[in-house]
């Protein structure tokens, strides 16, 4: 990695899995991961997690709206950025966005990944120029077997975007979107009477965030 003098650096979250820091460089910006801060007990799912990541960008390298990865050495990974804000700050009402957000759904399966995160708004962003991007692909599906369960996954990532687009554009839902929405997947439901509200719970007591905020807490 290039010498921290030459770089002007904006801590964006850290947690218990680490840092994630914005970092300007001869004038272009990145996006950092360092996984060395995690706590020692999230240490190892941190370094998965990251990989993961790494994996994702890898196979979805020259997509528009998807970051670049730049580099991973198994401590910290660099991707490019993105600009614009994640999806709860621009609120996204044009019926354009859905549209070219299912063509990136479309893209990324065809490559064999599933993002798995989608229900949190901060992983869709809406650009400067109107359109979608994703990031933070951390628990994505990146095996590149397209089965039985790729599939069902597959369905949640359009489900979970088009209860997006049932919050800031409800009147331009088709009819089949809304049969999609109205038949969440057998996981999914087992999900929301078992799991849910344990996940909820550790998000908030010990990484200080829910799904709709995308700022974790600032550990010091």
């Amino acid at each position: 990695m290039p010498d921290a003098t030459t770089e002007n650096v904006t801590l964006l979250k850290a947690d218990e899995l680490g840092r994630i820091e914005r970092v300007e460089r001869d004038g272009v910006v990145v996006i950092r991961r360092d996984i060395a801060s995690a706590r020692w007990w999230a240490r190892s799912f941190a370094r998965r997690a990251a990989a993961r990541e790494a994996r994702a960008l890898a196979r979805l390298e020259g997509i528009d709206g998807v970051p670049r990865l730049l580099a991973w050495n198994g401590r910290v990974l660099e991707r490019s950025y993105m600009a614009g804000q994640p999806m709860q700050q621009g609120q996204p009402r044009d019926p354009a966005y859905y549209r070219q957000a299912l063509r990136l759904l479309s893209v990324l399966h065809r490559r064999g990944i599933v993002h798995n995160d989608l229900a949190k708004e901060p992983n869709w962003l809406l650009r400067e120029d109107g359109t979608p991007g994703l990031v933070d692909f951390q628990i994505a599906w990146t095996r590149g077997r397209r089965g039985r369960l790729f599939r069902l996954l597959a369905r949640e990532d359009l489900r979970h975007l088009l209860k997006h687009k049932r919050t800031y554009a409800p009147d331009r839902l088709s009819v089949r979107q809304q049969a999609i929405l109205s038949r969440p997947a057998p996981h999914s439901r087992l999900w929301r009477a078992t799991g849910k509200r344990l996940y909820k719970l550790i998000a908030r007591r010990i990484f200080g965030y829910w799904d709709n905020e995308g700022q974790g807490r600032v550990r010091r």
